[in-house]
């Protein structure tokens, strides 16, 4: 069995991390730099910056951040927010990204993730998916969650898939915040339609929310924020609960 990932996902807006519910009522919670460091020492096998404001401006921010932060880092780096083209994400990866987060860009003109994925591998290219539950189906959201598609998106996973993303980074927006658990149907539905790894995103509020996407949700990956920041749970509870759940942990 596979090694279960948990991440951390720091939401950047200019250079200070943020976090809210359901992707509003943002307050600030730290630098990333300092942010990242400390959850890599506490055991995170990843951490994910997401640029959320998603300007020009603002992404230049991130990618100066990014450099700062990837050379104390040893543990794999995401980037995502305003990503629009190849281009870009060539811009990530050498601010010292692992991977790269592409949502709304990919929405608007799918051929960006095929177009990335055949200069960079698809190993670094990781499709965001921001979904919702609408008349009993999971609707694609697009900028910030502020945005309805007509995309459903189990279906819309596996053309990202196709299409050539080597991950779903899939997230929730009924649960994100909300310290409910994940949406561990959405989770599922996903993770069996698709071939590649899926880190589920949205919900958690404990230990064992992450051990139950990752086993009945068939997630590879828990991407955890604000109960970390909060400080309701640290990353090395998190895997001991994973361990005591028989789930295969890399050691702190």
């Amino acid at each position: 069995m596979l090694t279960r990932r948990v991440v951390v996902c720091l939401d950047v807006q200019g250079d200070r991390v943020v976090k809210g519910t359901q992707f509003v009522n943002l307050r600030d919670v730290g630098d990333p730099v300092e942010l990242a460091a400390r959850y890599e020492r506490e055991g995170a096998d990843e951490i994910v910056f997401l640029d959320i404001s998603a300007s020009a401006d603002a992404r230049e921010t991130l990618l100066d951040v990014a450099r700062r932060t990837a050379e104390r880092l040893f543990v794999p780096l995401t980037i995502g927010g305003g990503i629009r083209s190849a281009d870009d994400v060539g811009r990530a990866l050498r601010a010292g990204a692992d991977k790269v987060s592409i949502n709304s860009a990919s929405v608007a003109r799918p051929e960006i993730l095929t177009e990335a994925a055949a200069r960079f591998g698809a190993q670094c290219v990781v499709a965001s998916i921001d979904a919702k539950r609408v008349a009993g189906s999971w609707r694609v959201y697009v900028k910030g969650g502020r945005e309805e598609t007509p995309l459903d998106a189990v279906q819309w996973a596996v053309e990202c898939v196709r299409r050539g993303a080597g991950e779903i980074l899939l997230t929730s927006i009924d649960r994100d915040g909300a310290r409910t658990g994940y949406d561990i149907a959405l989770t599922r539905a996903v993770a069996d339609a698709v071939h590649v790894p899926v880190v589920a995103s949205g919900g958690a509020g404990q230990a064992s929310h992450v051990c139950d996407v990752l086993v009945q949700g068939r997630a590879d990956a828990a991407l955890l924020a604000g109960i970390l920041h909060d400080g309701i749970t640290t990353v090395d509870a998190v895997k001991a609960a994973m361990r005591v759940a028989r789930l295969p942990v890399r050691a702190a």
